[in-house]
């Protein structure tokens, strides 16, 4: 009798199981359709980055999607994904084949998403967001260093319009900076997401978020280290 209870109860587990797997998807939303297509994933500094297609079709235990052969590699943790979905707010899962969710992002702008607090920082950015980004003429020409808010000015610098690579603008240090900077030698510069980003030659980089006519270094220093147009 037991044992008949017993794989009674396994054939309900079982029969439960399958039923939530092959569960008909609800009919997508405005959000589910804006994802349709290819997204490139990245960490914050875009030196690891590979492309991820979305699509509709059913795929348990969500909808489809095809990774780039560069994402094995650069992003070995998201190996056993099987499927995306959204959640009820709207939040970007991807999960494995039991449902696990391996990955959670959050839509922060229109076309993209940045992982939750308590995911490894990745952003996902469609590849028309990313080719729209354009550097602007009022970054090019001369800028200085200051630190702390002070009117102390501690490097001096031109931000060229000429490419450094295919992937940055020129930049080039004045004699007699601080010494902070002139260690870390920046060589080049590009804009990212909205950050002004100075790369050295040995491949580093410093970023910096806008604030009001200035940029400053994040995270941020103590004094703080702020990038500003020389006073006219």
């Amino acid at each position: 009798m037991p044992g008949r209870l017993f794989a009674c109860a396994f054939s309900v587990l079982i029969g439960t199981s399958a039923f939530a797997q092959t569960q008909p998807l609800p009919e997508p939303n405005d959000a589910a359709r804006a994802l349709v297509g290819a997204w490139e994933l990245s960490n914050p500094d875009r030196d690891r980055k590979c492309q991820i297609t979305f699509r509709l079709d059913p795929a348990p235990p969500g909808r489809a999607l095809t990774f780039s052969s560069a994402c094995a590699t650069m992003f070995p943790d998201l190996r056993a994904t099987a499927a995306w979905q959204l959640a009820r707010d709207d939040s970007l899962r991807l999960v494995d084949r039991q449902g696990t969710v391996l990955l959670e992002l959050n839509e922060v702008e229109a076309g993209m998403y940045e992982t939750t607090p308590s995911h490894t920082h990745y952003f996902l950015q469609t590849l028309a967001a990313i080719n729209k980004e354009r550097i602007t003429d009022d970054l090019f020409g001369e800028w200085q260093f200051n630190r702390g808010g002070t009117s102390r000015v501690i490097c001096q610098m031109t931000l060229g319009n000429t490419a450094y690579d295919t992937d940055s603008f020129v930049l080039t240090l004045k004699p007699g900076c601080d010494p902070l900077i002139a260690r870390f030698a920046p060589v080049s510069w590009r804009l990212d997401r909205g950050q002004f980003v100075m790369l050295s030659a040995a491949g580093q980089s410093w970023r910096f978020e806008e604030s009001e006519n200035a940029w400053s270094r994040i995270p941020a220093m103590r004094p703080p280290l702020v990038m500003a147009r020389p006073p006219q």
